[in-house]
């Protein structure tokens, strides 16, 4: 079975790079597939691991332009005949493949005004495209699919829900290591780990007078975004990760910090519920007084944080990347 995947996301940092990473070197270790990969970017040349790369310098508005709007060429002039091939979350090429493509979320489509206009256009515009072509969705959370079925005109019997992972990376550290890392950082003794983002989706500001008399650490804000191989340290220096985001597709930070042993306070809404199961504690993501009152409860009560470490250690066992690429596969075996 010869598969074709988009691996052009990995030049951004981000979720969607994790994903693309990660089900990428698991899918190689299948051996009924041989995979290709497709690869565009003109500043950031590949410099992944893969076999199969097909590296090409051509910018991404460029290459929306071609697959999404004047539709050609065809992908195999890029990467040659397929029997499958895996669309990112950008572009919609013409194949004589069958086609498969994820979505991670629909935030462009059901809350446009977290994004540019022109990200929301080129989503529009390829939403068409799959509701047109394509074979099979990935849908990373039950939530998305939901989400999906709402904005959209893609029935419910061509979109599968296939969970996202923590790397095997993200675990409980060495002490050392972590002690190291903090002093490194210059990271206080003891902190409430948020995550930064564009926009205000990650509901910063009440995060912030939430952890108000704590110290606060925010990826991006008080500390520069860090590079993904030393994400694992920063969840292990952490008391707990507070993430009352507004809208998640999957929620990978929620999974990453409990498969480190950190505590989660996350919100009640979208996929978070999934991912965090009977393991997190939750919150109306408007709710300033019910937050503030968590926050204080879980940093005043070492047992109660100890509990919910090993309840995040079992629910983050629960998403691999193997069983992610096993269950694509499935996905590809049955188009065919």
């Amino acid at each position: 079975m010869k598969v074709g995947l988009d691996i052009s996301q990995t030049a951004h940092p981000g979720g969607v790079a994790r994903y693309t990473n990660e089900l990428t070197k698991e899918l190689s270790k299948i051996s009924d597939l041989q995979m290709v990969y497709f690869y565009a970017s003109l500043r950031k040349p590949y410099q992944g691991l893969l076999k199969g790369v097909k590296s090409f310098k051509l910018p991404p508005t460029l290459i929306e332009t071609l697959f999404n709007k004047f539709r050609s060429p065809q992908i195999e002039k890029f990467i040659g005949k397929l029997d499958i091939y895996h669309s990112s979350d950008w572009t919609q090429p013409k194949t004589k493949a069958r086609k498969v493509t994820t979505y991670h979320d629909v935030i462009p489509l059901k809350y446009p005004q977290w994004s540019h206009p022109k990200i929301v256009a080129v989503h529009r515009r390829r939403l068409a495209l799959v509701e047109r072509e394509i074979d099979i969705v990935i849908a990373v959370s039950e939530a998305t699919k939901r989400d999906l079925l709402e904005v959209s005109k893609i029935p419910a019997e061509k979109i599968t829900v296939i969970y996202e992972a923590a790397g095997d990376e993200f675990k409980v550290l060495d002490s050392t290591k972590v002690e190291e890392f903090r002093k490194k950082m210059n990271l206080p003794d003891k902190f409430i780990l948020a995550i930064g983002g564009i926009g205000n989706r990650r509901n910063l500001e009440r995060v912030k007078k939430a952890s108000k008399g704590y110290q606060l650490v925010i990826t991006g804000e008080t500390i520069p975004r860090l590079d993904d191989s030393e994400l694992p340290l920063l969840y292990n220096a952490a008391e707990l990760l507070l993430y009352p985001s507004f809208y998640e597709g999957f929620g990978l930070p929620v999974v990453e910090a409990m498969a480190c042993g950190v505590p989660v306070i996350t919100s009640n809404v979208s996929s978070l519920p999934e991912v965090g199961g009977e393991a997190a504690v939750y919150v109306d993501p408007e709710d300033l007084d019910g937050m503030t009152k968590l926050v204080e409860k879980l940093m005043a009560d070492q047992e109660l944080r100890l509990e919910l470490r090993k309840k995040g250690l079992v629910q983050a066992k629960k998403f691999t990347w193997e069983k992610c690429a096993r269950e694509t596969y499935h996905v590809y075996k049955n188009l065919l």
